[in-house]
């Protein structure tokens, strides 16, 4: 490394960002920029360390010490062209991940990690800067033509790596606008969709076609698909999600979160909500349940949105602020997290259990009814829970949104349709990235269960990898 003393100088230095009051004013991102000096003394810290564990530790093995070093010597073009050989939406990750590189830092055992999310983002930032992300439109073409189901991260990657391998892409979206999860399901002021968008008209340049209202096996039959491509490749997601059936479910308030999340980005692009129950968070008490990313993004979009009040209520035992015995380095963190949507404001309860969904007139909600919960190993060492006698309580609200994960993706549509085989769990099932179908792939949250973008990124690559193998064959 450049300065192998550098951790030892300087201290792990984040990006400032707009203050809390100010920002829940508008959706746009808040983190600010910081000169260069900023980035190259915090890439000083990257130890040389013999074997970096954040290279395993990268669902796309990012080559981190490499691009770390090119920073601190800025020479920046260096930097992009190392972090682009393994990843191909940095931009993406270096504003969303959650760094499972950072979590496995060997300067992390007994020092702050080397904000290695930060450094990423700024080097795919300067890249853009300075017009090195220039279309790569390739030479040659295969005549082999492969279809893409779904355009968020995974099929992205998917579609980005078969273009450079010279075949006809077409990507196929259910919705509106070309994203995904990146489009409807992360709040502008994580992911600006104008960056989004910037990265979709690269791709376009680049040869692929993007089709938008097209729900395959709904609108558009999924058979024509296998008679028309060369390969069919379904990166459409997890997007069913998990459930809360109690009593009151069926009230009006109740919302699983990506209901909510995906009209409010609609509202923001300015698109015309068409939704029969449009979401009203203004002036209104709010209680999200789940404690996750997704829990997360409800809160930050309810107080830009001027929410009167938010509960956020967690299932499972306050973690501790640091690691504990049984949770060693190089494991990821299983410590207190706390979002930028959290320092925005809201109140956060964990070990809480939602009994039933209240109503005073019986169609309206108006409150949740909870009890406190313990957490216990049972004589086969799995934690079990149990209710708390007498601490059931009700929290009053007009409107609770279910961010609790998702189960799978959804059958009806292209996969009843296609009859592709589904694991117990109910994502597709898949030996090397192909299904039990001639010449269908899966890749990303559809294939795995609910995921991170890093890993659908990862996913897509090497899905891309098993059908340009097939496609040669053929």
């Amino acid at each position: 490394m450049g300065d192998t003393k550098g951790f030892m100088k300087f201290g792990r230095s984040l990006p400032n960002k707009e203050a809390a009051q100010e920002r829940i004013k508008h959706f746009e991102e808040f983190v600010k920029t910081e000169e260069d000096i900023h980035s190259t003394t915090q890439a000083a810290r990257c130890m040389d360390c013999g074997v970096p564990f954040c290279h395993s530790s990268c669902p796309l093995g990012n080559l981190i010490p490499e691009f770390n070093d090119a920073v601190y010597k800025k020479n920046w073009k260096k930097a992009y062209e190392t972090l682009i050989s393994t990843n191909n939406f940095p931009e993406f990750t270096g504003r969303i991940c959650p760094a499972p590189c950072e979590a496995s830092c060997v300067l992390g055992i007994n020092n702050d990690a080397v904000a290695i999310e930060y450094i990423e983002k700024s080097v795919i930032e300067k890249a853009f800067e300075n017009n090195w992300v220039q279309p790569r439109v390739p030479i040659k073409r295969t005549n082999k033509k492969v279809a893409v189901v779904g355009s968020g991260p995974a099929g992205l990657a998917v579609a980005d790596q078969l273009n450079q391998k010279g075949h006809t892409v077409t990507v196929f979206e259910k919705n509106d606008r070309i994203g995904g999860l990146l489009r409807y399901g992360i709040p502008d002021f994580k992911l600006g969709k104008n960056v989004v968008q910037r990265r979709i008209n690269i791709l376009e340049e680049e040869g692929i076609e993007f089709l938008s209202n097209q729900n395959i096996g709904v609108d558009v039959s999924a058979t024509q698909l296998t008679q028309n491509y060369d390969a069919v490749v379904l990166c459409g997601g997890s997007e069913t999600p998990r459930d809360l059936k109690i009593e009151g479910r069926d009230f009006k308030g109740v919302y699983f979160a990506m209901e909510f999340l995906s009209q409010n980005n609609k509202r923001v692009a300015g698109d015309i909500v068409t939704a029969e129950d449009v979401i009203e968070v203004k002036d209104k008490n709010v209680v999200v349940i789940g404690g996750g990313d997704t829990g997360s993004d409800c809160i930050g979009t309810s107080n830009r949105l001027g929410a009167k009040s938010i509960v956020q209520i967690e299932l499972l035992s306050k973690p501790p602020t640091s690691r504990t015995a049984d949770n060693p380095w190089p494991l990821w963190p299983m410590t207190l997290k706390t979002s930028s949507s959290h320092e925005e404001g809201c109140e956060r309860q964990w070990a809480i259990n939602t009994q039933r969904f209240i109503s005073e007139d019986g169609k309206k909600l108006s409150g949740i009814e909870t009890v406190e919960v313990k957490w216990e190993k049972n004589v086969n060492g799995k934690f079990e829970m149990t209710p708390i006698a007498g601490t059931q309580k009700v929290i009053p609200c007009d409107l609770v949104f279910i961010a609790a994960g998702f189960v799978h993706p959804l059958k009806d549509g292209v996969l009843n349709e296609l009859k592709v085989s589904l694991t117990e769990r109910g994502n597709v099932a898949t030996e090397a990235y192909k299904t039990t179908v001639e010449k269908v792939f899966c890749a990303g949250d559809m294939r795995r269960g609910q995921s991170l973008v890093v890993w659908a990124i990862a996913e897509g690559r090497e899905c891309a990898e098993e059908v340009h193998s097939f496609l040669q064959k053929k």
